[in-house]
C-alpha cells in the first residue's frame, strides 16, 4: 500500500491475460504422429541391435550368403521404393485438390506395396520349406522378426490407405482427409527408410561379406 491509497482500502490483484498463439488445425495430429514414429524408430533400432548381435549364430546351419537371393530382394525392394513414388504423385495431386488422381495414384501405390508383400512372403515360404525357419537358429529367428515386423508394417499401411480411399470417395479432399494422407505419407516414406536400412544391412551385407 502506498501514500495515495485511503486507510482501509484494499489494493485489488491485477490479472494479465496470457496472449494465446494461433494453432493451426491439425497440427496436433501432425505432431502426435511424430512422437509415434520416433517410437517405431526405437523398435525397429532394437531389431536391428538384435540382428547385428545374433546374425552369425548359425547354429551350423545355413548363413545369409546359402540363403539370400540379391536379384529377387532388389525386385523387391524396386517395388517398395516405387510405391513412394508413387504416392508422392498423389500428394502432388491432393495439393491441387484433383481427387480422381489422388485415388488413382493410391491405387497404384497399393498395387506395388502388396507385390512388396507377395514377394516377402514367397521368400519366406521359400526360407521355410528348404528348412531354414525362425526356429531354426538364432540368425534366422532375428532375420524373420526385422523382416516380418516390416512386413506386418506395411500390411497395417495398405489397410490405412484403403480407409482412406473410401473416405475420401464419401467426403472429397477435406481438410480432415488431408491430414490423414499426410500422416500416411511420412508412414509409407518412414517404411522406405526401414527397408532400405534392411536392404543394405541384411540382405547387401550378409551375401557380399
Amino acid at each position: 500500500m502506498d501514500a495515495t491509497t485511503p486507510p482501509g482500502a484494499e489494493e485489488k490483484p491485477v490479472f494479465y491475460e496470457l496472449e494465446e498463439h494461433p494453432h493451426p488445425p491439425g497440427a496436433s495430429t501432425l505432431f502426435g504422429f511424430w512422437l509415434y514414429l520416433m517410437s517405431d524408430c526405437l523398435i525397429f533400432a532394437m531389431l536391428f541391435a538384435a540382428y547385428a548381435v545374433y546374425g552369425n549364430s548359425t547354429a551350423g546351419g545355413p548363413g545369409a550368403a546359402e540363403l539370400f537371393e540379391l536379384p529377387l530382394v532388389a525386385t523387391n525392394t524396386a517395388m517398395l521404393l516405387l510405391s513412394s513414388i508413387t504416392y508422392g504423385f498423389a500428394m502432388i495431386a491432393t495439393d491441387e485438390k484433383r481427387q480422381g488422381a489422388t485415388i488413382g495414384w493410391l491405387g497404384v501405390t497399393a498395387l506395388f506395396g502388396a507385390a512388396f508383400l507377395a514377394i516377402e512372403l514367397y521368400e519366406f515360404s521359400h526360407l521355410i520349406h528348404e528348412g531354414a525357419g525362425p526356429q531354426r537358429s538364432a540368425f534366422l529367428s532375428s532375420f524373420f522378426l526385422l523382416v516380418g515386423t516390416h512386413g506386418l508394417h506395411v500390411t497395417f499401411g495398405l489397410i490405412w490407405l484403403a480407409v482412406l480411399v473410401v473416405q475420401v470417395l464419401r467426403r472429397g479432399l477435406e481438410p480432415a482427409n488431408v491430414r490423414r494422407l499426410q500422416c500416411l505419407s511420412l508412414f509409407w516414406h518412414f517404411l522406405d527408410v526401414i527397408w532400405i536400412g534392411v536392404f543394405t544391412f541384411v540382405y547387401l551385407m550378409g551375401v557380399l561379406k
